[in-house]
Parts: C-alpha cells; structure tokens; sequence
C-alpha cells in the first residue's frame, strides 16, 4: 500500500490525493506536522521536508507533488 506524507489543507497534497482517487489506488495517509522541525521521517525518506512524499509498497520514495503524479500516472494508469 501507498504511504502519503502529507498534512489535509495542503494544496499539493489534494492534488497527490485527486490522483491516487482517480486510479482507484489505496492509500494511507501519514499526517505531517506542520512545524518544519519535527519533519524528520520526511527527511530521512526523501532528503527533503517538504510535503507531500509517498513510499510505494516496493520501498519508491517520490516528492514534490508534480513528480507523485507523473510516477502514479506511469505505474498505476
């Protein structure tokens, strides 16, 4: 299953959100905090503390909402 990094008022997170629905995909949703500091699992996945980030079920780490869709889009459409 999809893990999505992500906290619920995040635009980039509802447009991660819209696409895995399209695809019909399963996922959970993993709430960030929003104080940048205690971002750490964020930055050990993805080197970044940036939302959103996913962790595919194979161990694939992809951020920055643009390349989510484009990765979701190449695998699951």
């Amino acid at each position: 299953m999809i893990k999505l990094y992500q906290f619920e008022s995040c635009p980039y997170c509802v447009k991660v959100r819209r696409k895995l629905d399209q695809l019909g995909l399963d996922y959970e949703k993993v709430e960030v905090s929003r104080d940048r500091s205690q971002r750490a699992k964020i930055k050990e996945l993805s080197g970044q503390i940036k939302v959103p980030v996913i962790e595919d079920s194979d161990g694939t780490v992809v951020n920055d909402s643009a390349k989510i869709v484009e990765y979701l889009e190449e695998k699951y459409a």
